[in-house]
């Protein structure tokens, strides 16, 4: 697998990072140990997690892992902070909360530092220049040794780029085939900082798989009412469209539509990673055997027609 620096940053990280939302959840133990073992064997070196994924599990599972299925020194730890394992608010961004959540993920994590600490959505109730204090104190004290942002759109990622007396060096955001969103304003403002992408759900929410054209499988996330609304806005209209266009394109390259659709995004201009995720080992296969070579410039051609952003 290939590794990149995430923009102008001395970070380099492997070009598929290891999704743990799923751990705790929908992924036992055995099963999250086992994707790890993968991931790593491939050249995988990116592994991103959360306080919220599965209430905590996840991280009390990867801290687990580290020293006995991989090495500390083996992966780049991307951690999101501020957002809280139980109870109705999910995002806090105030000092106490971001700081207090990269202390118990250290402590479950087993580790004295995260490589990227990435700051949750902005949130309403707390000033920009509070939640870049929290981020600033992470870094000074080498807890955090570099600092991101999640899902912060391109004006507020400026903002907080010009205003934070450390460098912010990656925003974490949806981008696929059918969510090209973030080139409107993502992409322009992380190129004017030196900062980076890391694309989450590269692979449309699952659709890009092909897995479901005409269909909803039973066992697939559309089939479960808890994710049911997370995959339906990309079943129908233009995201489907753009899923049989790709899966038409994939066909006569010999590709499987996921690998076609990873190549696509990892040689969009700014992207370091793309974040993914599965439910089984067998899932992760499939993907880590995902080809870096390039998309030729036809079909490139033809893929960004099709899903390009409406005015």
């Amino acid at each position: 697998m290939q590794r990149r620096n995430v923009g102008a940053s001395g970070l380099s990280v492997s070009t598929l990072g290891l999704g743990t939302m799923n751990w705790g959840s929908e992924v036992a133990e055995d099963a999250a140990r086992e994707q790890l073992r993968l991931f790593t064997e491939a050249g995988g070196t990116l592994v991103e997690t959360a306080a919220r994924y599965g209430e905590g599990q996840a991280e009390a599972m990867l801290g687990g892992f580290i020293g006995d299925t991989v090495a500390r020194s083996e992966v780049v730890l991307a951690v999101q902070g501020g957002t809280t394992r139980s109870g109705n608010r999910r995002l806090d961004s105030s000092r106490r909360g971001l700081l207090d959540s990269l202390d118990s993920s250290l402590s479950l994590l087993g580790t004295d530092h995260v490589d990227l600490w990435l700051a949750p959505s902005p949130d309403p109730a707390v000033p920009l220049e509070e939640t870049l204090s929290a981020l600033g104190t992470a870094y000074s004290s080498g807890r955090a040794r570099y600092i991101g942002l999640s899902n912060y759109t391109g004006w507020e990622f400026a903002r907080a780029a010009a205003t934070a007396p450390f460098p912010i060096v990656v925003d974490d955001v949806e981008y696929s085939l059918v969510n090209r969103t973030a080139e409107r304003d993502v992409l322009p403002s992380v190129e004017a900082f030196g900062a980076a992408i890391l694309a989450w759900a590269p692979l449309g929410r699952g659709v890009l798989t092909g897995k479901y054209r005409g269909r909803t499988p039973a066992e697939s996330r559309g089939g479960s009412d808890v994710w049911a609304p997370y995959v339906e806005p990309y079943l129908s209209g233009r995201p489907q469209r753009v899923t049989e266009a790709l899966c038409t394109a994939a066909r006569g390259l010999d590709l499987r539509p996921h690998e076609l659709a990873l190549r696509w995004l990892l040689h969009r201009e700014r992207v370091a990673s793309a974040i993914v995720g599965a439910r089984t080992p067998q899932q992760l296969e499939e993907i880590l055997a995902t080809a870096g070579a390039p998309v030729a410039e036809p079909i490139a051609e033809v893929l960004d027609e099709v899903s390009a952003l409406l005015d």
